[in-house]
């Protein structure tokens, strides 16, 4: 996946809230693009599990952290 080095080190530098915050947004997101996918059809479907990937990676930093 392009650009997963960039996003590992910025996630990183996050503090814990930072990262809840973030996971929360992007949970968020990604119900809207499912709705999105059942309602209508999303033509970017790619981006679903783009988001998914992205929620896993914070859980990974997030758990890091917190132990």
């Amino acid at each position: 996946m392009k650009g997963k080095g960039a996003y590992m080190q910025k996630i990183r530098e996050f503090s814990a809230k930072e990262l809840v915050a973030e996971r929360k947004k992007l949970k968020r997101e990604l119900y809207d693009l499912k709705v999105k996918n059942s309602l209508k059809g999303l033509k970017e479907t790619h981006k679903i599990g783009e988001v998914r990937i992205k929620i896993a990676r914070i859980n990974t930093v997030l758990t890091s952290k917190l132990s």
